[in-house]
């Protein structure tokens, strides 16, 4: 009877709570999945990697061993640095941060879901690349400035791309929230066939790869100085700083992997059209589709590395073009579409 009656009494007070308090548990379980599993996909993806060449690999824990002990390190910061060398591990890891907490990856019920802009975000993703890029600059070596240099390239033809393919999904929407894409594709699962939304799904998975630093655009595990992007801005960081931004590097992968997989696949994302008990059963149930679909997206794309050799510089350009006028193309088809609805 005593179990019965708690029972009841906890049912009685996620009613009384409102919806509010059950999308409050689905942020914070959304950036702790974030901040607790980013490490792990990362380790998941070297490890697939691992056994494709045919190596054992050092583990799926490993990726949380090397913040370990980089967090135990002094931090060194480079004679003639200021205060752009020290705020960027900062900015980077809490712009991260925040687009982990306002984008619907477990449910799109949030209480922050008013920020979950397609702007917003976009702009957020660009603030983390800007300031990472000025503190390569502000080291005044070679190597800061050529990775800075790459890295503002890169990030001036894919954050365009990021806003033309996702507002060819909210065309029909009518609205550039992107928890109301999501809920929207997850009423309607067809859209996800449509021309624009395939179009739209290929040129953000190919911005996706060139935003987080992957092949065939950057090899995250080189340090050859004709083919480094994001490493290059990062040697002169250590202990603590680098380990936020090992970590921030990896918590971006695994947000942007989670978005495309709630934008195209959006099955078992909460909605919040639940109330009690159910409520919190669908988060869960959000929770662990999260997690399953961003480890399979992780794992095709370390599966694809395996047989993708990294693309010449000057090539890379023409990808992500190619890209922006897939994204621009599923605007067309979007607008299309509408119209003969």
């Amino acid at each position: 009877m005593t179990g019965l009656s708690s029972a009841g009494l906890s049912s009685a007070g996620l009613n009384a709570a409102g919806p509010d308090a059950v999308g409050l548990i689905a942020t914070v379980l959304q950036v702790v999945l974030v901040v607790v599993g980013a490490p792990l996909l990362t380790g998941l993806m070297r490890q697939v990697r691992a056994r494709m060449e045919g190596r054992a690999g050092a583990g799926v824990l490993q990726p949380w061993r090397d913040l370990r002990k980089l967090l135990r390190k002094e931090p060194i910061d480079p004679r003639g640095t200021g205060w752009p060398f020290r705020l960027a591990p900062l900015v980077l890891a809490g712009t991260a941060l925040v687009v982990a907490a306002v984008v619907p990856l477990v449910t799109t019920a949030s209480p922050l879901d008013s920020a979950a802009d397609l702007f917003a975000v976009t702009a957020l993703l660009a603030l983390g690349s800007v300031a990472l890029a000025l503190g390569g600059l502000d080291t005044g070596t070679a190597f800061g400035g050529m990775g800075a240099s790459r890295e503002v390239t890169v990030l001036a033809l894919v954050e365009p791309t990021i806003l033309v393919s996702v507002f060819a999904l909210s065309v029909r929407a009518g609205s550039t929230n992107l928890g109301t894409i999501v809920g929207l594709t997850e009423a309607d699962p067809m859209r996800v066939l449509s021309p624009a939304s395939l179009l739209a799904a290929v040129a953000l998975a190919l911005v996706t790869i060139a935003e987080t630093g992957r092949i065939p655009v950057d090899n995250p595990s080189t340090h050859l100085e004709l083919t480094m992007i994001h490493e290059a801005m990062v040697l002169e960081y250590s202990g603590p700083d680098l380990a936020l931004i090992e970590w921030a590097s990896a918590a971006r992968l695994t947000v942007l992997l989670g978005l495309l997989g709630s934008l195209f696949l959006p099955w078992g994302v909460a909605t919040g059209g639940a109330a009690g008990m159910g409520a919190l059963v669908a988060v869960l149930v959000g929770v662990a589709a999260f997690a399953a679909k961003t480890a399979v997206l992780g794992m095709l794309l370390a599966a694809g590395e395996v047989f993708m050799a990294k693309l010449r510089l000057f090539r890379i350009p023409e990808l992500l073009a190619g890209s922006f006028l897939l994204a621009l193309l599923a605007v067309a088809a979007s607008y299309f579409l509408a119209g003969g609805a």
